[in-house]
C-alpha cells in the first residue's frame, strides 16, 4: 500500500511526541547497536568491493552488507526464497522488537502497524526479471522474482513474518524518506488509537544497475572511498534500520537491560520536509529545515549529518553552523556508505545511541536528499 497522508493539519495532535521503545539495525559494519556504535566512534569505515555492469563489464564501488548477518532468516517459511532487501527489513524489524523486549502476540499484532521506507528496492528486482526474458525467453523468468519487483514486498514480508494483517504503509523516496516514515508513525499514533506501536523499518539493496544510474548522474565515487566536502561522490551502500516507536505517555512497563524505554528517547520535533526543484534551492530548502527546529526546540548539541561526499555537504554544513553553533557533527555516511532508503533511520538510530550513552542532551538528524527533499528530526533523553 502507498503512503497514507496524515496531515497534522487534518489530525487532532493528541500526542506531542513520540518515544522509542526500541530499534535495530543491519549495517556494513555489524548488527549489534553498541559494538557497530564504538566502530563507528572509533573512526572505523567499511570496506568497498566492486560491482559490474553486466553488459559493459564497467566496475563500480559500493558497500555491502555481510551476508552472514542475515543467512539465518533463509530459513524461515515465510522468507525462503525472497529477496536481500526483505531479509534486510525483517533482520533489522526483528532485532528492533527484541530490543524493546516484545514478544508479538496475536493481540497486539492487531494492534501495530508496518511503515516502511524505500528508495530503489523493487527497480533491481524489475530489472533482474525482465534481463532473464530477455536473455532467454518469457518461460525462463521466475515467478519467484516478479512478487519482489513491487516497492511494497518488504513490508509485506515483515508483516507477514509478525502476524500483521492490518496497516502496513510503504513510503518510496529519497534519502530522506526514513524521516517522513517517522512522521507518518507519529501522525499515525495521534490519530487512531487502534494503533498501540509503529515499527518504521528503512532498507536498501545495491545492484549494478543503481550503481550505473548515479555513476550517469555523476554522484557516485570512481575512488573506494566516501571523502566528505570533497564534492566527488558517494559510495551507494546496504543496510537496514528499524525503530519501534510508541506515544510518548505510552505506559511502558518492565525495560530490558538494552531498552532504550528506561532512558525515555523521545521525538521532540519531526519536521514536515521542505522540497527543493534544483540543486540552487537545495540550501535554502535544508537551512529552512535547521532554522526551524532551532527556533521550536532550540540548538542541538550533536547533528547526525547526510553528507556523502557529494553537493550536499557543503550546503548542509552551512546550514548547521549557522543554526547549531558549536555543535559536534558526526558524518555517519562516510562509515557506513550512502544507503538511500534506510540512510536517515541509520542516522536516527545514531543519534539515539549518542543519547544513550549520555553524549548528548538534544541529538538532531539532518537530512538532504537527492530527489529534492530536505528534512530532519530532533531527538532528546
Amino acid at each position: 500500500m502507498s503512503a497514507a497522508n496524515f496531515s497534522t493539519t487534518q489530525v487532532a495532535q493528541k500526542f506531542a511526541v513520540a518515544k522509542i521503545r526500541g530499534m535495530g539495525w543491519v549495517t556494513p559494519l555489524g548488527a549489534d547497536l553498541e559494538e557497530t556504535w564504538q566502530r563507528v566512534a572509533r573512526g572505523e569505515r567499511a570496506e568497498p568491493r566492486e560491482i559490474e555492469n553486466l553488459h559493459t563489464k564497467r566496475k563500480h564501488f559500493f558497500i555491502p552488507v555481510p551476508p552472514k548477518l542475515t543467512e539465518a532468516l533463509g530459513r524461515n517459511p515465510r522468507l525462503r526464497r525472497s529477496s536481500v532487501i526483505s531479509y534486510l527489513a525483517a533482520a533489522a524489524g526483528l532485532s528492533a522488537l527484541e530490543n524493546a523486549g516484545i514478544k508479538m502476540t496475536p493481540e497486539l499484532a492487531e494492534r501495530t502497524a508496518v511503515i516502511f521506507a524505500i528508495s530503489s528496492g523493487g527497480v533491481i528486482y524489475t530489472r533482474k526479471f525482465y534481463d532473464q526474458i530477455a536473455r532467454q525467453g518469457a518461460s525462463a523468468a521466475s515467478p519467484m522474482l516478479f512478487p519482489e519487483t513491487v516497492y511494497n514486498a518488504p513490508a509485506s514480508h515483515l508483516a507477514a513474518l509478525l502476524g500483521i494483517n492490518g496497516a502496513s504503509y510503504t513510503l518510496v523516496g529519497d534519502a530522506s524518506v526514513g524521516i517522513a516514515a517517522l512522521k507518518c508513525a507519529e501522525q499515525l499514533l495521534a490519530a487512531s488509537t487502534d494503533v498501540q506501536q509503529c515499527v518504521v523499518v528503512g532498507a536498501e539493496e545495491v545492484d549494478w544497475i543503481l550503481c550505473e544510474a548515479y555513476r550517469k548522474w555523476r554522484l557516485v565515487s570512481a575512488k573506494p572511498c566516501i571523502e566528505i566536502n570533497s564534492n566527488r561522490g558517494t559510495l551507494l551502500a546496504e543496510g537496514a534500520a528499524a525503530l519501534v516507536l510508541t506515544r510518548a505517555d505510552a505506559e511502558i512497563g518492565a525495560a530490558g537491560e538494552n531498552n532504550l524505554a528506561a532512558r525515555d528517547i523521545v521525538f521532540k520535533k519531526i519536521h514536515d520536509g521542505v522540497p527543493f526543484f534544483n540543486r540552487a534551492q537545495a540550501g535554502a530548502a535544508i537551512e529552512k529545515v535547521h532554522r526551524e527546529l532551532a527556533a521550536e526546540i532550540g540548538a542541538s548539541d550533536l547533528i547526525v549529518a547526510s553528507a556523502n561526499g557529494t553537493f550536499i555537504d557543503a550546503l548542509e554544513t552551512a546550514a548547521i553552523t549557522s543554526t547549531h553553533h558549536d555543535a559536534k557533527i558526526c558524518h555517519l555516511k562516510a562509515h557506513l556508505g550512502e544507503a538511500l532508503g534506510a540512510s536517515a533511520l541509520l542516522q536516527t538510530i545514531c543519534a539515539a545511541l549518542a543519547l544513550r550513552n549520555g553524549e548528548a542532551r538534544s541529538a538532531a538528524v539532518s537530512v538532504l536528499g537527492f530527489s529534492q527533499q530536505a528534512s530532519g528530526a530532533v531527538l532528546s533523553a
